[in-house]
């Protein structure tokens, strides 16, 4: 028998067609289990360079106090994200994926580096950019790491004189 451009062609289409309606299928049947915001590698460093660069006036001078604030302020970040529905979630590790993938992350935020090796200036420059960008998209996710940070490091107690917050009102009994 022999095999003409033709029948090759609808044997490609057929088989292509059947792979397609096969992985339908399975993902039907087998739905992905929803997954929740994971911090780690890349992402953790761009979330500390974006905590020390949010918060650079309001972190201790002394680098191990510094570096402990950074850490303490990212757990909480990072506390606050899992609290979130899992849609958000998954929105949030989108852009947290985007800024820990090398050439998004020149191409988003010029930083050229890697997240370990930004300077402040650097970062707070990126954060300004998005601040005002003309891009919704970017200004929202200013926004969202900018009231993450915020929220996380105002949520500690110890920081509230800073702002002048009296702390909660205690009932009267």
């Amino acid at each position: 028998m022999e095999t003409t451009r033709r029948t090759f062609l609808k044997a490609g289409l057929l088989s292509a067609a059947v792979l397609a309606a096969g992985g339908g299928w399975y993902r039907h049947t087998h739905p992905a289990p929803p997954r929740g915001f994971v911090l780690d590698g890349e992402a953790r460093a761009a979330l500390d360079a974006i905590v020390a660069a949010i918060l650079s006036g309001a972190l201790p001078d002394a680098p191990a106090d510094r570096a402990r604030a950074i850490a303490a302020t990212t757990a909480r970040v990072h506390q606050t994200i899992l609290g979130l529905p899992l849609p958000a979630q998954q929105e949030v590790q989108d852009l947290f994926g985007l800024l820990a993938l090398g050439p998004a992350r020149r191409l988003l935020t010029g930083i050229p580096d890697g997240w370990a090796a930004a300077n402040e200036a650097d970062v707070a420059a990126f954060l300004q950019d998005w601040r005002v960008h003309r891009l919704s998209l970017l200004r929202t996710a200013y926004a969202a790491l900018h009231d993450l940070v915020l929220g996380a490091w105002y949520s500690e107690p110890a920081h509230w004189d800073a702002i002048g917050y009296p702390g909660p009102l205690k009932e009267l009994a």
